[in-house]
């Protein structure tokens, strides 16, 4: 049994990630988490970021003047952690360093198996969307990357897309863990043949994600159904305003706990997401909400994201779009009988088991061994 800390700048006890994570770790090994909010179940210490310090901000005159050191140190999480951490030196054989800004927080414990970084996103590009963030800050976090991460032990991401840009851009070899579900004992539900398709959404409410799109292709469409949108509150205003625009037969309702989840979405047909590629990650994306309808054996409609494209094809599991428009989402719609739906949600049956987290974890279980190993 080893002493393992997962180290994440996210509020842990409800990051569905690093609770998988945790509990895959927790069968063998003995697990302090460091992060915002309560303590996770399994670990047995829990270190907490103090709410005031819950926050990955930067100094503005520090990266102007790319003083990237200062400006790392300066990160009230990374201070705070840091606080936390010093009498832990030490102790840890091995550091479970999410994202990029905590891997330097893990090199610096020196654990004596190493660092293993698990990288949620490509974090130089995160907002490239945006003309100033693409200016002053991607270079900040390329230099994370760079003086850091290429530091780690073994390193993981969230998919391949994301894989090939950390290896070609900054040299990063990083395996792929898919942002799976745990898997489900659950039984797709009866389409009826006469009612209105059940249709559902779940997710954050950020306006880069243009769910606009979902409620007009509904409008579009003559194919009967509900629309249901369980949005997690990141941006009220936002929320208002698909309010206001959703027609009959569509609802914006508010999010249920990670825990039911997937129980909650066993009650309906189709699982939609239609993801503009407003920016590299989003244009890369493979979401955890992918997985979950799966583990709720529904059917899937996406958009020609590739990664989830790919998903949807290869396992007969969706649709695809052809392309980000309220239009071709309609034709899509449109095309659906409750027969071909029955079809879609018997594949993500068949599928449940190896598109679950069980499965997908294993690739952090070899990197976590290998360390472990080479350690002895």
């Amino acid at each position: 049994m080893a002493d393992v800390l997962v180290l994440s700048f996210s509020p842990i006890a409800s990051d569905a990630r690093v609770l998988k994570q945790i509990a895959l770790l927790r069968e063998q090994h003995s697990v302090t988490s460091c992060g915002y909010g309560p303590a996770p179940e399994g670990v047995v210490e829990h270190l907490e970021i103090p709410a005031n310090a819950a926050t990955v901000a930067l100094n503005g005159r520090l990266i102007t003047a790319r003083a990237y050191l200062p400006a790392y140190a300066a990160i009230p999480a990374v201070t705070a952690a840091r606080r936390l951490l010093r009498p832990h030196m030490g102790r840890h054989e091995l550091v479970i360093a999410n994202d990029v800004e905590t891997v330097p927080l893990g090199l610096w414990l020196r654990p004596r198996a190493g660092v293993h970084a698990d990288l949620h996103e490509y974090s130089p590009r995160l907002h490239e969307e945006n003309p100033a963030w693409r200016r002053r800050i991607a270079p900040f976090y390329r230099w994370l990357c760079r003086r850091f991460v290429l530091k780690a032990d073994s390193v993981t991401t969230v998919g391949q897309g994301l894989a090939e840009a950390y290896r070609e851009e900054l040299g990063i070899e990083a395996a792929v863990v898919v942002n799976a579900a745990p898997f489900a004992e659950l039984e797709p539900t009866p389409v009826p043949d006469d009612g209105p398709l059940r249709l559902v959404h779940s997710g954050a409410a950020l306006r880069n994600r243009q769910l606009e799109v979902l409620l007009d292709a509904v409008a579009a469409t003559y194919t009967p159904l509900n629309l249901d949108l369980l949005l997690m509150p990141n941006d009220p205003p936002y929320i208002e305003e698909l309010r206001a625009r959703a027609v009959e037969g569509v609802r914006v309702l508010d999010p249920v706990p990670y825990s039911q989840l997937v129980s909650t979405l066993n009650g309906y047909d189709l699982g939609v997401h239609v993801l503009p590629p407003v920016n590299f990650n989003n244009a890369n994306a493979l979401p955890n909400k992918v997985f979950d309808y799966v583990q709720a054996r529904l059917g899937l409609v996406v958009g020609p994201t590739p990664e989830m494209a790919a998903l949807a094809r290869e396992h007969g599991v969706g649709l695809v779009a052809e392309d980000f428009t309220a239009e071709a989402l309609a034709a899509v719609l449109d095309s659906l009988t409750p027969e071909r739906v029955r079809e879609l949600k018997a594949a993500s049956h068949a599928a449940a088991r190896e598109l679950s987290a069980e499965t997908a974890v294993q690739g952090w279980a070899r990197a976590i061994d290998a360390l472990l190993e080479a350690a002895e």
